[in-house]
């Protein structure tokens, strides 16, 4: 009878102790300031990081900008995914975040539309008459607008199309403008268009990367994080950088370092 017990015992352990298995005693829920375009990936990363540590994942979206802002005044979020790499700098700076910011995907730019268009021809479309308004996120506040910008500029056709930009104040606005056809077109991540939620919507278009900055999008692990979540928080900042975060976001439609 004991050496029955002590083999079942024995059989536990050796199950705990299987990768994968290691769980914490005590699972957390951490909150992640993310920004927009990256909603809708998100799901995948924080079901597969649930699998792998047993911490859950309460997201919060928004423009970067804006969750920057709300980090800066102290809103309790423990880990921020930024648009861009400015932004996580800055809270670095600040002394809000304790990680230098490190790359984890790198945004690409499309032309999207949900209309009748035909965008092959899509520099001459833009300055056509039969288009009024053409969609993109608030260069101020998100750094895909940002990079819109630079390419209208690097065209020669920013100043002549003036008149036609509609401005959401995240990439999230941006495609409801798009998708409603409040815009004609507009300017999108990648990840927007090839997602589950919005594949095989409308027609869309790659960029030509030669005429803007592929977004370099940042991570850091927050002072909040450190503080109150420690394991948790420091277990999805490293989980970010490793093969399953990879492989999710390069099927997402990004580049990764």
């Amino acid at each position: 009878m004991t050496v029955t017990l002590f083999a079942r015992a024995f059989t536990i352990l050796t199950l705990l102790c299987l990768p994968g298995m290691l769980w914490p005693a005590h699972a957390e829920t951490i909150r992640v300031a993310v920004a927009a375009n990256v909603q809708y990936v998100f799901d995948d990363l924080r079901r597969a990081f649930k699998a792998e540590s047993g911490h859950e994942l309460q997201p919060i979206f928004n423009s970067s900008g804006k969750l920057a802002a709300q980090i800066l005044l102290g809103a309790p979020f423990d880990v921020f995914l930024s648009a861009d790499m400015v932004l996580p700098e800055r809270l670095y700076a600040e002394g809000k975040a304790v990680t230098q910011p490190r790359v984890y995907a790198q945004g690409l730019l499309v032309l999207w539309t949900t209309k009748d268009l035909d965008l092959t021809h899509w520099q001459q479309l833009l300055i056509s008459a039969s288009i009024q308004r053409i969609a993109l996120a608030n260069p101020r506040l998100a750094p895909y607008g940002e990079q819109s910008m630079k390419l209208l500029h690097t065209l020669g056709v920013d100043e002549s199309l003036k008149a036609k930009l509609v401005f959401g104040e995240s990439i999230a606005q941006t495609n409801q403008y798009i998708h409603s056809g409040v815009a004609d077109l507009g300017f999108t991540a990648k990840s927007v268009v090839i997602s589950v939620e919005m594949a095989g919507q409308g027609r869309w278009i790659s960029l030509p990367q030669e005429a803007y900055t592929p977004i370099a999008q940042g991570a850091v692990l927050l002072a909040y994080g450190q503080q109150h979540h420690r394991l948790a928080a420091q277990a999805f900042y490293q989980f970010m950088f490793g093969t399953k975060a990879r492989a999710i976001l390069t099927q997402a439609g990004y580049a990764v370092p």
